[in-house]
């Protein structure tokens, strides 16, 4: 019993002491220096070798403010409050919650047979997951919506297909690191009863990830949400659809209109999934 007061103590005071500071040695302090300048030579080549005129960054708020002022100002809110637009908001909204439901029902799969710690077979199965995972992730949302419309014609249907790949790579990578950092103890305690690995994930795993798991589905409807008013653009239908055809008709009034509202939509959206989550957050 004292020894292990004794040692609890000694935890206690290991854990309460002040990190202690101490200067870079050789050969680390040439390692850090090195790759300092060598982050630097590479930053200075590549402004000259792709010809960035810097003196002209300094110069170019005046200029987009006289853009702004000149040929997008005042926005027409009048055509945003039209009851076709409108339709359009909703649609844009329930294309990112099914793009964002469809996309992380498959991501949770993937995420069990990426994780290598609860993967069936760490040499087949968990390289295929994590294959999948990083190949939906690599191709930009705006790239899946041209295929799809090219493969699907111009449509919702385009658009929810393409936010399902874009949210099967986000989620999936992520619930796939928090099923590898869960606690191995409940996992083998019910392994040890002979219970099926579908019991393991219910009983063993979930509750440890539930948290989590809540927090990475709200924040991926979140981005899915922002992507969803930029897939339309490329013929997916929604609010995107409505910003391309004022863009090509130079309707730069209605073009400034559609952009407020999509920022006002996206802080809306922002403020919602903040409130999620700290909810999320207080329920650990």
């Amino acid at each position: 019993m004292a020894s292990s007061a004794t040692t609890h103590r000694h935890s206690q005071t290991r854990r309460e002491s002040p990190r202690e500071w101490r200067r870079f040695k050789f050969p680390e302090s040439l390692y850090r220096w090195a790759g300092v300048l060598l982050g630097l030579v590479f930053l200075s080549y590549s402004i000259i070798y792709l010809n960035i005129p810097l003196e002209r960054f300094f110069t170019m708020f005046g200029r987009v403010g006289a853009l702004i002022t000149d040929r997008y100002y005042p926005p027409e809110i009048d055509y945003v409050t039209q009851p076709e637009y409108l339709a359009s908001v909703w649609e844009t909204i329930q294309m990112a919650y099914l793009g964002g439901m469809f996309g992380m029902a498959m991501a949770i799969p993937l995420g069990w047979f990426g994780s290598y710690n609860m993967t069936p077979h760490r040499r087949f199965v968990y390289p295929l997951a994590r294959f999948v995972t990083m190949s939906t992730r690599s191709v930009h949302e705006t790239i899946w919506a041209i295929l799809f419309v090219t493969i699907l014609g111009f449509g919702m249907m385009a658009g929810v297909l393409a936010l399902t790949m874009f949210c099967i790579g986000f989620a999936g990578k992520l619930f796939a690191e928090e099923i590898e950092a869960i606690d191995m103890g409940p996992v083998e305690a019910i392994r040890a009863t002979g219970a099926s690995e579908l019991s393991v994930m219910v009983y063993a795993v979930f509750p440890q990830v539930r948290v989590a798991f809540t927090g990475i589905g709200i924040y991926t409807w979140d981005v899915a949400f922002r992507a969803a008013t930029v897939v339309g653009f490329f013929g997916a239908g929604g609010m995107g659809w409505y910003l391309k055809r004022n863009v090509l008709q130079i309707e730069t009034l209605r073009v400034s209109a559609i952009l407020v509202s999509i920022v006002v939509l996206v802080l809306i959206a922002e403020g919602i999934s903040a409130w999620a989550r700290a909810r999320v957050a207080k329920a650990k």
